[in-house]
């Protein structure tokens, strides 16, 4: 009874059908037959529902899942596969327009050298350049004792920055029109994802009508999805990109570990009377502030502190709250870093090595927030981490593997490093014609990322929890460490370049 009448199913692919429709020599018919007879000898075909198929679908299409489309556009083994996006912002099918004169937002990231390498690779780094950004050689980290201070230089690593702070809309639209901008086949779906299911059944999906070269054929092992608007698909890969409450994770029963921290962050943009150019990181008792440069005269501030004090500080005027602010940079909380006779230099001059460029710096006051140019946004920290970021035909990437504390910035860098290497792992199957839902391939990418990830995230976490302790004996072992990072050339050579992207944790040499 399952027979399909080739002459219809031709007529059937000779109609126009929108891209992200597709025929194929085998059709599954909504309804609980596949074709009714009307009698003896001729059986008539009712075809009410054409699904899609995918190579992959994207599940999220914030920052790092469109950085995964970028990626795969961008290289010859993978350029040819076909890719949904499944993700409730309408914008993205249109594209996002920001102008370099929009207010600035205050919602940022910090992109390390090398996730901006991987960038500039993929050709959506010169669209970040077209906007609003701001690169910074030095960054100066102290905290409230007057005894822990450190300076970092781009020239200590022989590198030309340390890092670019962008907004997150500049980085989003850069990547979107990268992607808008290729010929790679992509189709936009404006929907939430409600469910999925594992199929195995070579009758029950649709092939692709423009189907992928470098792919063996699937015979069916997809996945299926349902979206909330009703429809539905098929895909050959489903990768969760949709953030720290990931549907797709939840879906597929990752298991997760993790906690809340008794923290909130509030975020927002300030201006300067003049542009800032250097990173500026202060621990305070209750958490840390961050001022980073943003490009023309204004930083973004990201102050972490406990619950009350963020609900405190959101609903104060903006006069009160720039008072807050520049006074947790000057001498709020503590004095500044000074030299004692028995020094820093003097107590780490028994190694007998070159110093830094930086070492030989002073510590100096940031530049003052004279205005409030975005509103205040506060959100809770938590760390969380996926047992496992792979199944079959299931896989994990940016926060919905990994959420982190936002201490270093580092949160949406190893988003872009989990995309950029599975992006790779994906072309070295199609090279060795596998298929790229085994969850054996998709292990080479756990293994990959996992330890670089969990290295990360233990040590923000170390970090929070080393500056949740006020006791005064803790505290000068703190600052020790702090000045040795400042004054032991080939440590701080290695702290930099672990911030800028480097695998190798900084404690070894």
């Amino acid at each position: 009874m399952n027979r399909v009448i080739k002459k219809t199913v031709s007529n059937a692919c000779a109609l126009k059908i929108p891209r992200k429709f597709f025929c194929s020599e085998t059709v599954k018919v909504a309804g609980s037959t596949d074709f009714v007879p009307s009698n003896e000898h001729e059986k008539k075909p009712i075809i009410s529902e054409v699904i899609p198929e995918y190579d992959i679908a994207i599940v999220g299409g914030g920052m790092v899942g469109m950085s995964l489309a970028c990626f795969l556009a961008s290289m010859p083994m993978t350029k040819q596969l076909s890719v949904a996006i499944i993700d409730s912002n309408p914008a993205l099918g249109s594209g996002l327009s920001i102008q370099r004169e929009d207010p600035p937002d205050p919602r940022v990231s910090t992109v390390t050298p090398a996730s901006i390498s991987f960038l500039q690779d993929a050709g959506a780094w010169n669209y970040v350049e077209q906007n609003r950004h701001a690169y910074f050689k030095k960054m100066q980290v102290w905290d409230y004792t007057g005894f822990g201070f450190a300076r970092y230089d781009a020239r200590d690593v022989n590198k030309d920055f340390l890092g670019c702070v962008a907004e997150n809309k500049v980085l989003h639209s850069a990547l979107l029109s990268c992607v808008k901008d290729s010929d790679f086949k992509t189709t936009f779906y404006p929907s939430r994802l409600t469910s999925m299911t594992l199929s195995t059944n070579s009758m029950s999906t649709v092939k692709a009508s423009i189907p992928s070269k470098e792919l063996p054929s699937g015979q069916g092992h997809t996945s299926k999805l349902q979206l909330s608007d009703g429809s539905s698909l098929y895909a050959k890969l489903v990768v969760g990109a949709d953030g720290g409450k990931s549907r797709v994770r939840e879906l597929a029963g990752f298991k997760t570990t993790g906690w809340n921290y008794s923290q909130n962050a509030i975020i927002c943009t300030v201006e300067h009377t003049s542009a800032n150019h250097c990173a500026w990181q202060r621990f305070l008792p209750n958490g840390p502030i961050a001022l980073l440069p943003m490009g023309d005269n204004f930083s973004n501030i990201v102050w972490t502190m406990s619950p009350t004090e963020s609900t405190d500080r959101k609903s104060i005027t903006e006069e009160m709250f720039l008072k807050d602010v520049n006074s947790a940079f000057d001498d709020g909380y503590g004095p500044h870093p000074t030299s004692s006779s028995l020094g820093p230099r003097d107590l780490f001059s028994w190694l007998k090595m070159d110093p830094t460029l930086s070492a030989n710096e002073v510590f100096e006051i940031p530049p003052k927030a004279i205005r409030l140019a975005s509103e205040r946004m506060v959100f809770p920290l938590s760390l969380r981490h996926a047992n496992s970021y792979a199944s079959k035909r299931i896989v994990l990437i940016g926060d919905a593997a990994h959420t982190i504390h936002p201490l270093a910035g580092q949160g949406v860098n190893l988003g872009f490093g989990d995309a950029f290497s599975l992006s790779r792992v994906i072309a070295e199957g199609i090279a060795l014609g596998s298929d790229i839902g085994e969850v054996s391939l998709l292990k080479k990418y756990e293994a990959d990322r996992k330890p670089a990830n969990v290295a990360m995230m233990a040590l923000l976490d170390g970090f929070q929890k080393a500056y949740s302790v006020d006791f005064g004996p803790f505290n000068f072992l703190r600052a020790a460490a702090f000045n040795g990072a400042n004054y032991i050339s080939p440590l701080k050579r290695r702290i930099i370049s672990y911030a800028s992207g480097e695998n190798k944790l900084p404690i070894f040499f």
